[in-house]
C-alpha cells in the first residue's frame, strides 16, 4: 500500500484524489508507529451494493397513524387500503470509490429506495427482488455492520461541543480494545476529514441554542457515522435546507470520502450544475422507475440520443428532472407525463438489459473501468492487525460501558442548559415562596386543622403537575435522536434507561429541596427533625411518582399533544381521588379503585399522620373548649387505615410500576418523533 493512502496522526489527515479503479484500504495510525496501525475494511476492502429487480409497493392508508384516523371516525378495519408503487423493477450496482446520486422530484421514490436498502421500509406491503451487500442478501444485522445512514434531519444534543459529541460516540461505537488515545486520535482524524477544526470546540446548537452553522451541523451528523469507518455511507437529502455554497462544499466533502474507498449513496432533488458534475453515477427516478442509471457525464449524451438534448446554458439535472416529473394539475397532463416516463423507463431497460452493472455507458466507455476493481485491491499484509467492520460490531462496548458513557453525556448536556435549569429552579422556588408566605401570615400561632390539611395536600399537588409537563416536553425533544441511535445499534435500551433515570436524579433532588424547604418552614409545620425528614421524603416520592408517570406517558404515546393530554388526565384522576376533594367513604366503587393507586392519596395520608400525630388541637364549641388529639382528625378523614410505613411502600411501588412501564415502552414501542410517523 502506497504512502499516499496513509492517515498520519503526526501530520494530519491527507485525502488526495485517487482514481476510482485503485483499491484503497484506509490505514489509521493510532500512535504514529506502523506496527500498531489498524486497517478498517468491509468485506476485504471492496464494498459493493447491488439492487436486482426491486419492486416495492406502499399502502398509503396504513402509513397514516391511528390517532389521525380518529378524526375520521373510522375503525381500523374500516380503513380501505391504497397501494402505490414506490419502486418498480429497479436494478443498479455500485462499487467502492463511487458516489451515486438518486435524483428526482418529490414522490419519485428516492427516500423509499434508501429506506429499503437500510431495512427501514416500514409500511410497505409488497417487496420483490433482492438487495445484495458485498454479495450477501441484505439483513438488518448486515446493514448495521456495513452501512451508515445519515438522516435528512440532524438529531444531536445541542449543548455538547462538536468534539464532545464525537468523543461520546467514539466511546459507544469503537471496539473495546481501543485505548483512549486511539479514540481521541480517531475523533481528531474525522474532524480533520470533514473540515470541522474551526468549530470543534463550539456547541452544536439547535433552533433555540446558538451553535454551529447549518452546513457544519450536517457535517457533524456525517462525522458521527464516519467514526466507526463504514464502508457504505447513505445520506437522505444531505443538501436540504442549506444554501448553494454550503451544499456545494458538503458534496465536495462527500466526493473526497468516496475517493477514500467508500461507497457513497445519496438522494437529492435538483442539484446545481457544479454539484451535478461531482457525482460519479446518477440514477434518475420517475414514479419509482429508473429512466437513466449511469455515469453523470454520460447522462446528457444518452438523452440526446433519444431526442431530448439539453439546451445550452441549462443545468442538466434541472432540465431532465422537469422532463420526467409528473404534472398532476389535471388528469390529462398527469396521464401524458406518466406515459412519457413509462416510455423513457422502457427504453432505458432495453438499452441496459445485456449489461452486468445495469448502467448505460457511451461508446468511449464500452470497457468498464470498474470491472477489475476487485482484483486490483491489495490484500492486507498478514503482519498487520486487520479489523473488519463485522469484527468491530462484535466487540462493541458492553452495557456497563454504554451506561457510564450515556450518563456522562446526559449530565454534560443537561447541566449546561443553564436557562432551563434556572427556570425550573425559580419556578419551584417561586411556587414555594408564594404558598409559604400565604401561610406565614398566621404569625407565631399554629395553623388551624383545616389550614394544615389544605396545605399538606397542596404541597403534594402543585409542583408535581408542573413536573409532568416539563418531563413530557423534554422526552419528546430527545425522542427522534433516541430512535435513530437505537436503530443504528449505538446502544441498547437497558443502559439508556438507567442513564436516563439516574442522570436526572440529582436535578430532581435539588428541585425537591428548593420546593420543599421554604414552604415547610415558612408555613410553620412541625419543626421536629424527624417529622421534617419524614415529610420531605413523602414530598420527594410524590414528585418522583409524577416524574416516572410522565416518562411512561411520553414513551408510550406518539405525539407531544397526546402525551400531554394523557399525563394531564392521569394526574387529574389521581388528584380527585386523593382523599381531599372528596372523602374516601363517599366515593363510588370505580373512584375507590383509582384511589388505591393514587400517589396523591398515599402521600397525603402519610403527610397527615406525620404532622398530626402527637399534637393536640383546641376546638371551640360555643362557650366550651375541647382538646382533641391530632391523630383523631386523621381518623375522622379515614386516613389512618394503614400504618405510616405502608405509605412509603406504596409510593415506592408506584414508582417501580411506572418505571417498569417506561422500560417496556422503550423496549417495544418505536420512539419516533411526531413528524416521523
Amino acid at each position: 500500500m502506497s504512502d499516499e493512502n496513509v492517515f498520519d496522526s503526526g501530520s494530519g489527515l491527507n485525502l488526495p484524489a485517487l482514481p476510482t479503479s485503485t483499491g484503497r484500504d484506509i490505514k489509521l495510525f493510532s500512535s504514529g508507529e506502523e506496527d500498531s496501525s489498524l486497517y478498517f475494511t468491509c468485506s476485504g476492502g471492496c464494498n459493493e451494493l447491488e439492487v436486482r429487480n426491486l419492486h416495492y409497493e406502499v399502502d398509503t392508508a396504513a402509513q397514516i397513524p391511528w390517532y389521525e384516523r380518529l378524526s375520521e371516525f373510522k375503525m381500523p378495519w374500516e380503513v380501505q387500503g391504497n397501494k402505490q408503487t414506490a419502486i418498480k423493477d429497479l436494478n443498479l450496482r455500485v462499487h467502492s470509490g463511487q458516489m451515486l446520486a438518486v435524483i428526482g422530484s418529490s414522490g419519485c421514490g428516492k427516500t423509499s429506495l434508501l429506506d429499503i436498502i437500510t431495512c427501514r421500509d416500514e409500511g410497505g406491503t409488497k417487496k420483490s427482488g433482492e438487495i445484495l451487500i458485498n454479495g450477501k442478501p441484505s439483513t438488518p444485522s448486515l446493514v448495521k455492520k456495513c452501512i451508515a445512514h445519515v438522516r435528512q434531519d440532524d438529531r444531536l444534543l445541542p449543548h455538547l461541543t462538536v468534539r464532545e459529541t464525537l468523543a461520546f460516540v467514539a466511546k459507544l461505537r469503537l471496539p473495546t480494545h481501543f485505548s483512549q488515545k486511539q479514540r481521541d486520535q480517531r475523533v481528531d482524524d474525522v474532524i480533520a476529514e470533514l473540515r470541522l477544526r474551526q468549530c470543534a470546540n463550539t456547541r452544536v446548537g439547535n433552533e433555540y441554542v446558538r451553535g454551529v452553522s447549518g452546513g457544519e451541523r450536517r457535517r457533524v451528523s456525517i462525522a458521527v457515522q464516519l467514526l466507526w469507518n463504514p464502508g457504505i455511507l447513505i445520506l437522505d437529502e444531505p443538501t436540504s435546507g442549506l444554501d448553494s455554497f454550503t451544499a456545494h462544499n458538503l458534496i465536495i466533502t462527500l466526493s473526497r470520502l468516496a475517493q477514500g474507498n467508500r461507497l457513497i449513496l445519496l438522494s437529492v432533488h435538483q442539484p446545481r450544475s457544479d454539484i451535478f458534475q461531482l457525482f460519479d453515477l446518477v440514477v434518475l427516478l420517475s414514479s419509482g422507475s429508473a429512466v437513466y442509471c449511469g455515469p453523470a457525464k454520460d447522462m446528457v449524451p444518452y438523452f440526446t440520443s433519444l431526442g431530448y438534448p439539453c439546451p445550452r446554458y441549462c443545468n442538466p439535472s434541472d432540465y431532465y428532472v422537469d422532463l420526467i416529473s409528473i404534472d398532476r394539475r389535471s388528469p390529462e397532463k398527469e396521464a401524458a407525463c406518466l406515459e412519457l416516463a413509462r416510455i423513457l423507463a422502457a427504453q432505458f431497460q432495453e438499452k441496459v438489459k445485456d449489461t452486468e452493472d445495469f448502467m448505460w455507458k457511451s461508446e468511449e466507455h464500452n470497457v468498464p473501468e470498474l470491472e477489475n476493481l476487485q482484483s486490483n485491491i491489495p490484500s492486507v499484509p498478514k503482519k498487520e492487525n486487520s479489523i473488519t467492520v463485522s469484527q468491530q460490531m462484535d466487540h462493541l462496548p458492553g452495557r456497563l460501558h454504554q451506561f457510564t458513557t450515556l450518563i456522562r453525556r446526559q449530565v454534560f448536556n443537561d447541566y449546561r442548559d443553564l436557562v432551563t435549569v434556572m427556570v425550573h429552579g425559580l419556578e419551584a422556588l417561586l411556587m414555594s415562596l408564594l404558598v409559604g408566605f400565604l401561610y406565614f401570615g398566621a404569625g407565631e400561632e399554629r395553623l388551624s386543622m383545616q389550614d394544615t390539611v389544605a396545605l399538606l395536600y397542596m404541597m403534594g399537588a402543585l409542583t408535581p403537575f408542573a413536573v409532568v409537563l416539563d418531563v413530557i416536553a423534554k422526552c419528546h425533544t430527545e425522542r427522534a435522536m433516541l430512535y435513530h441511535e437505537l436503530e443504528d445499534g449505538m446502544y441498547s435500551v437497558t443502559p439508556y434507561f438507567f442513564a436516563k433515570v439516574l442522570g436526572e436524579l440529582p436535578e430532581h433532588c435539588v428541585f425537591t429541596l428548593v420546593y420543599g424547604l421554604p414552604i415547610y418552614w415558612l408555613a410553620g409545620l412541625n419543626t421536629a427533625p424527624d417529622r421534617f425528614l419524614l415529610s420531605f421524603m413523602l414530598v420527594w416520592l410524590m414528585v418522583y411518582c409524577s416524574r416516572s408517570m410522565a416518562l411512561f406517558v411520553a414513551a408510550a404515546l406518539p405525539t407531544l399533544q397526546t402525551s400531554a393530554f394523557m399525563g394531564n388526565a392521569l394526574f387529574t384522576v389521581f388528584y380527585l381521588t386523593g382523599g381531599f376533594v372528596m372523602s374516601l367513604d363517599n366515593m363510588w366503587q370505580v373512584a375507590t379503585w383509582f384511589s388505591h393507586i393514587s400517589f396523591m392519596r398515599w402521600g397525603f395520608e402519610g403527610m397527615l399522620q406525620v404532622q398530626f400525630r402527637g399534637l393536640t388541637y383546641s376546638v371551640n364549641l360555643g362557650n366550651f373548649t375541647i382538646n382533641i388529639d391530632g391523630i383523631k382528625v386523621v381518623e375522622a378523614m379515614h386516613m389512618n387505615q394503614f400504618p405510616l410505613y405502608s405509605c412509603y411502600l406504596v409510593l415506592n411501588a408506584v414508582v417501580l410500576v411506572f418505571m417498569l412501564l417506561y422500560f417496556l415502552s422503550l423496549r417495544f414501542i418505536k420512539q419516533k418523533s411526531s413528524q416521523d410517523w
